[in-house]
């Protein structure tokens, strides 16, 4: 069973046996399998299994279970990146913003001359101008457009 501890930097940590491990690539792979299948797969019962992916997901090691949905499904046909360098004082403001824009699907705060990078998807060219006009009176942006994506959004490697 997963075991919480605290660090001496009060962060929690989560110990994991080759169970929870298991556990988890399975979920990562297709969170939507049954736990009787799950169960199968790692040699536990559905309760069993019920019970440490519970666990797992009060300890946070699981911080939820989603749908990947295809943005160009929905006519959002390009993705980009934004990266935004705050004017004085504006910081909290570029990650409010952020937080409201619905295009945004991601926004990290970073290291470097920028202070946010900001993943976001667009119908075209006119609606990314719109997005990056409501961040324009916080600071400098630079935009890039994804062109591909060699390596799409996976799971945390888990080891061998």
């Amino acid at each position: 069973m997963p075991e919480l501890r605290w660090s001496e930097t009060d962060e929690a940590v989560v110990s994991l046996d080759g169970t929870d491990i298991g556990l988890l690539r399975e979920l990562q792979a297709d969170a939507r399998v049954s736990l009787a299948e799950l169960g199968r797969r790692v040699g536990l019962s559905s309760p069993a299994v019920a019970e440490r992916v519970r666990r797992l997901t009060d300890g946070g090691v699981i911080r939820g279970f989603h749908a990947d949905i295809d943005p160009r499904a929905l006519g959002l046909t390009l993705g980009v990146v934004i990266r935004v360098r705050p004017a004085p004082r504006q910081l909290h403001r570029v990650a409010d913003l952020a937080q409201a824009t619905p295009e945004v699907v991601e926004c990290h705060r970073i290291t470097g001359e920028d202070c946010f990078i900001l993943r976001a998807h667009v119908t075209g060219v006119e609606h990314l101008e719109e997005v990056i006009d409501r961040f324009a009176p916080f600071g400098q942006t630079t935009t890039s457009v994804m062109q591909s994506s060699p390596v799409p959004l996976r799971g945390v490697h888990l080891g061998a």
